[in-house]
């Protein structure tokens, strides 16, 4: 099922049937301001278990969530103040940000290392959800298993992986790039990934 939804300003109603679709365990696939991604309440884990299956992705590898703003972040992650005046600056946005992760996260969205990817991106839609829902989403790039591309639009959604998706909310096309991963692991920035946003201020 498609569910179109305006990118600028997300119909109040619209959302609140996404967000009954992730409490009922359910997948969506829902745009960012990098790409389209597939998403589940971050609290169920048997709706994580289903992404793990469609993305054949070792449970090694967790996936990073999304926040609604900074306070909703704090929950989840250990945010010192160095950690939080960068992320100040640069959020909402496309950036992934791995810290250590809070005893809310479930273990298995834990790293070894007991860190954690969030991310609050630059996009009216994927942030109402996650304010309507009143915890984070998973966020992970909607990808054709087969071949790993990456699908741009909710009908390219519909056709590669649309058997495995509750609801597919069309925000349009969405062809971006991944979004930049840093470390602020012990205030210590490292960049895992250069890819939309500027990292210059994390240069050593």
């Amino acid at each position: 099922m498609i569910q179109e939804i305006n990118p600028n300003h997300p119909e109040p109603r619209k959302i609140k049937k996404i967000v009954e679709v992730l409490e009922s365990g359910g997948l969506i696939a829902y745009p960012t301001d990098t790409y389209y991604g597939i998403g589940c309440d971050l609290l169920n884990k048997a709706a994580i278990e289903k992404i793990y299956l469609l993305k054949r992705r070792s449970k090694q590898q967790p996936f990073s969530f999304i926040c609604s703003d900074l306070k909703n972040l704090s929950e989840y992650a250990q945010v010192t103040n160095y950690a939080y005046k960068n992320m100040k600056r640069l959020l909402p946005g496309p950036y992934t940000f791995v810290l250590e992760g809070s005893r809310m996260v479930p273990r298995i969205m834990l790293t070894k290392r007991q860190t954690v990817g969030i991310r609050i991106p630059d996009h009216p839609i994927c942030l109402a959800i996650v304010e309507a829902l009143g915890h984070p989403i998973i966020s992970t790039s909607a990808t054709d298993p087969e071949s790993s591309e990456v699908l741009s639009t909710p009908r390219e959604i519909q056709d590669k992986i649309g058997y495995a998706i509750n609801l597919i909310v069309d925000g349009g096309i969405v062809r971006g790039v991944p979004s930049s991963v840093i470390s602020l692991v012990n205030d210590t920035p490292e960049i895992l990934r250069e890819g939309a946003g500027d990292v210059s201020p994390f240069r050593s």
